[in-house]
Formats: structure tokens, C-alpha cells, sequence
């Protein structure tokens, strides 16, 4: 008798430890994604971003052997009590050019969740729920749609979302 498995779903999550006074300035991250929103623009390269960025990709490398490189980023920002609408970073028509991650990274955000839906054989529309907090990541596949929700009802939650694919 024999076994293969065909597919997974692998999600990648944890804290970013960066070495000492080598720390993500999480401030500069969320002003440059007000930046590129107001000023309607691409999140522009920064030495913040290029940090974590590094961080993802060496750290995912070494321990998992996964080859990345960043496709896209941008920072969103959720009022108290909000919920995402569902979100899928992949283009089902155009599947060559999409992203093959996607990493969600807490900049600014207390008492947020995320759901990830996902399919397991027969079982359609199953979920996971994971909390983001500060200086957190989860990544997971693009095709994988999820939400996020700010439960928390005093303050914004900044998440700085970056997409990968596969090098």
C-alpha cells in the first residue's frame, strides 16, 4: 500500500524577530502607505519595507526551503468594529501573472482576526481564524480568500499585506 499526497495548504505565521536595534519602524510603514493612498500611488520602497521583506523571504528559505520574491504591497487600514469585505489576490483569468502568497503583517493592530477559507476535498467552505497583532505575520496561498475584522472599537488597525510568487 502506498501514499501521496497531492496538495496542501500550508499558512506560515509568527512573530518578525528582528535582531537587536535592527527593530521594523512600524510608523514609517504606516505613513508610507498613507502616502501611496493619497497620493494614488504604488507603495514606494523604503528601507522599513525592505527589512521585513528580507525577513519573509531569508527566514522562509532556510526553514521551509521556499523561494520568493515580492510581486506587490500595500497598507490598509480598518476602523473599529470593521470587517473586510472577502478578499482573493488572485486573478482566476489571468493565473500566470498572479501572486502565489500572500502575507499579512500587523503594523498597527489590536484584537483583529483573520478567517482563511479554504477547501478540504469534500469539505467545501471550510475556515481557519488566526489573530494578527503587532509585529505578527501570517502568510498563506493567494488562491485562499479571507477577510479581516477589527474587533476592537477604539482605534484604526494598519496591516501591511505583501504578495510572492514563486522564484
Amino acid at each position: 500500500m502506498h501514499k501521496i499526497v497531492l496538495t496542501e495548504i500550508p499558512i506560515y505565521y509568527g512573530d518578525v524577530s528582528m535582531p537587536e536595534n535592527f527593530e521594523i519602524q512600524r510608523g514609517s510603514l504606516i505613513l508610507d502607505g498613507v502616502k501611496a493612498e493619497l497620493s494614488n500611488s504604488k507603495f514606494k520602497f523604503s528601507r522599513e519595507w525592505d527589512m521585513l521583506d528580507t525577513y519573509i523571504r531569508e527566514h522562509l528559505k532556510i526553514k521551509y526551503k521556499l523561494s520568493i520574491g515580492s510581486k506587490d504591497t500595500w497598507v490598509d487600514a480598518y476602523k473599529p468594529g470593521q470587517t473586510s469585505q472577502p478578499i482573493i489576490n488572485v486573478n482566476p483569468v489571468d493565473l500566470l501573472n498572479s501572486p502565489d502568497f500572500t502575507m499579512l503583517y500587523g503594523l498597527k493592530t489590536e484584537e483583529c482576526s483573520v478567517r482563511i477559507y479554504y477547501d478540504d476535498n469534500r469539505g467545501k467552505g471550510r475556515s481557519w481564524d488566526i489573530d494578527l497583532t503587532d509585529n505578527k505575520f501570517i502568510m498563506f496561498p493567494s488562491t485562499c480568500m479571507y477577510h479581516l475584522q477589527n474587533n476592537q472599537t477604539h482605534d484604526l488597525n494598519y496591516v501591511q499585506t505583501i504578495t510572492y510568487e514563486f522564484i
